[in-house]
């Protein structure tokens, strides 16, 4: 039970920015009080200038919408423009970094900007070429944002799909997690037509929506999306394995490497580890990956990736020659 006004608050405010109807009664028991005492909150928040909707019934619902202007306290217009930006251009080409986390906030943020702030963002978005996009497929970061919301709101999510043989098919789900590997987009979901776990690559998924229909999460089969999302990778035979010796602690290398990439495993000496992990990105950008992390290190498997890394090292060194 949170008995703290401020910090149940705080809470309240968070659960509504999910683009979703909270009924009363959920609200309730998600904060430990009583209906009553949600109803007192909701009307704080709205003094504060918090746009909150309430619809009739028995159960009674909330919903956080787009007001006049920017609820005060959080981001004023430019802020908010680029912040929103800033996320969408990342999200759409599965920047490095910009995870499910980040993914969440661009569609809290979304639902409650102003619409002549939405149109600043599509404007700037529309008239401006990224630097560096990566290379993976490009996302719409609508279709992020949906997806998002429905794994926070725990909402069914109901889409398209397009296997990589060309099979389309309709999918109804019960999203887990968004995973981002650093070039591509995957949901990890339950899937209820075929009654298994399943994962899907976001840039094949088409027209995704939210039912509005709730569930209880269930129990992923392995400890973390990620580690879900290598096993299934692995399977499919779309993956090879790496090996990779580091002369670093495991905590220096496990800071820098992205979650999906796993724990690398410390050495005897305490001074170095050794990561083993099941990747699907070309050889290329895993030995540019490698490098960026300022790290001394080793690759022992495979071949084609110690041969990708020697070629970028001598090409590296050539183009510093003449420096």
């Amino acid at each position: 039970m949170t008995t703290d006004t401020p910090a149940r608050l705080l809470t309240l405010l968070s659960l509504l920015q999910t683009p979703r109807e909270w009924p009363g009664g959920e609200l309730a028991d998600r904060l430990g009080v009583s209906r009553r005492t949600v109803r007192r909150d909701i009307d704080r928040l709205r003094e504060l200038g918090y746009p909150v909707q309430s619809t009739m019934g028995a159960d009674g619902g909330y919903r956080l919408v787009a007001g006049k202007a920017m609820p005060p306290l959080v981001l004023d217009d430019e802020e908010a423009v680029a912040i929103a930006v800033g996320l969408r251009a990342g999200a759409g080409h599965a920047v490095e970094g910009v995870d499910e986390a980040s993914v969440r906030a661009l569609a809290k943020l979304e639902q409650v900007l102003p619409s002549r702030l939405r149109h600043r963002v599509a404007t700037l978005q529309a008239a401006t070429t990224p630097l560096i996009s990566g290379d993976g497929p490009s996302i719409a970061p609508e279709t992020l944002t949906v997806m998002a919301s429905a794994v926070a709101g725990r909402e069914r999510l109901r889409f398209a799909y397009r296997a990589g043989d060309g099979t389309e098919s309709r999918r109804v789900t019960e999203p887990y997690r968004l995973v981002s590997t650093g070039r591509r987009w995957y949901l990890v979901a339950y899937d209820l037509d075929r009654e298994d776990w399943r994962t899907f690559r976001v840039d094949r998924v088409s027209g995704p929506s939210a039912t509005g229909a709730r569930f209880a999460p269930r129990e992923l089969p392995t400890g973390s999306a990620a580690e879900y999302l290598r096993r299934s990778m692995q399977r499919h035979g779309d993956s090879y394995e790496i090996v990779v010796a580091f002369d670093a602690p495991a905590e220096v290398v496990a800071a820098r490497l992205p979650q999906w990439l796993g724990e690398p495993e410390a050495a005897d000496d305490g001074a170095s580890c050794v990561l083993r992990a099941t990747v699907s990105d070309a050889v290329e950008w895993m030995a540019l990956r490698l490098a960026m992390l300022d790290v001394d290190f080793r690759v022992r498997e495979p071949v084609e990736l110690v041969e990708c890394v020697r070629g970028l090292g001598a090409r590296l060194a050539r183009a510093a020659e003449g420096a």
